[in-house]
């Protein structure tokens, strides 16, 4: 016969709403108290009902994750990672849901009012419509962004993102300083209806170096359904170009690294003939060399997450709108331009 919250309460020498708290709201018990009840619990084999709990607290203990890409991709895989960090130790789960259409997404922001399944919706790295988080902000659901664009402007309750117009600009200014003014930026072309915020790093890019007198030529890296980049196919419209860039700027590094092994496999040098950059600092970069713009997607995520359990518990947030300087990492796959 399974154990009963009052048997633990007997056992550990308080009363049941005390034991209810230890797992509901250990911030109200000591932790002397706290560490008696849950070793009780344990030598009993009790836990507390997930759905009574909610019940009691009137939250479904449960975080709204929507994001853009895959869960095998670094940048995805690191923002659940801290995410889950942090909501797991508060007793919450994170419900993930991929958005691929303006149609998904929509769907997403009719039903959740309706459902109440969820205390909180995190955003992760595309933009969604004024209207939407004024919905959930008029019933009291917080929308929190991370790497989202404009979050002041859409309303967003709190957001954290890196700062991508800062570092697409040291992209910029170190491929310029390094004399290169033939340079190409390679980056992803979604046939989708959302607007993903690497556009941001893009139109930077790109801005930076007509204010210095150069033109960056675009090259489009589609996705395939099962969303991976087919780098062969931008490899090949690299080598089609008439005349090749010296410099090669990538959206994130899981463009970069694969293309620096099609170019040298190609027989061209990396950065002899073409220099190359990345943008994350993801996995391999350091071990392969290279030159790229670091950030720090699990601590984003981790402060993310600290920001969405104290808008649940109703705080004031000192900063709500958060922005993370990024770093130029200079390593082996660039350097000056080729007379």
């Amino acid at each position: 016969m399974s154990s009963t919250i009052q048997d633990v309460a007997h056992a550990a020498g308080v009363s049941p709403s005390t034991v209810s708290r230890a797992f509901t709201r250990p911030d109200l018990v000591s932790a002397k108290t706290r560490e008696r009840i849950l070793q009780v619990a344990s030598e009993l084999h009790f836990s507390l009902s997930r759905s009574a709990a909610a019940l009691k607290s009137g939250k479904s203990l449960r975080i709204a994750l929507l994001m853009s890409g895959k869960m095998n991709l670094w940048f995805v895989s690191s923002i659940f990672e801290g995410l889950n960090e942090v909501f797991h130790d508060a007793g919450y789960d994170v419900s993930v849901y991929q958005m691929s259409t303006t149609d998904e997404r929509k769907e997403f922001f009719q039903n959740l009012p309706l459902r109440r399944n969820a205390d909180a919706v995190i955003v992760s790295s595309f933009s969604i419509e004024k209207e939407e988080v004024q919905l959930l902000s008029s019933i009291g659901i917080p929308v929190i962004g991370i790497n989202v664009d404009n979050p002041d402007e859409l309303g967003f309750t709190a957001a954290v993102n890196i700062d991508d117009i800062h570092g697409s600009e040291l992209a910029a200014r170190h491929l310029i300083q390094l004399g290169h003014t033939k340079i190409a930026y390679v980056s992803t072309h979604r046939n989708v209806t959302l607007h993903f915020s690497v556009q941001t790093r893009i139109d930077s890019f790109a801005a930076y170096c007509a204010s210095e007198g150069v033109t960056v030529q675009n090259i489009p890296c589609n996705i395939t359904e099962d969303g991976r980049y087919p780098i062969s196919d931008v490899a090949s419209r690299i080598l089609s170009m008439p005349e090749l860039p010296t410099a090669i700027a990538c959206q994130e590094d899981g463009i970069a690294i694969p293309l620096k092994f099609q170019l040298e496999r190609s027989g061209l040098h990396i950065p002899r003939d073409i220099s190359l950059i990345g943008f994350d600092d993801s996995f391999y970069a350091s071990d392969l060399g290279l030159t790229t713009i670091r950030q720090n997607p699990i601590e984003l995520a981790r402060k993310a997450a600290q920001m969405t359990l104290e808008l649940i518990d109703g705080k004031t947030l000192d900063t709500p709108l958060c922005v993370e300087k990024a770093e130029l990492v200079v390593r082996s796959t660039t350097t000056r331009a080729h007379a």
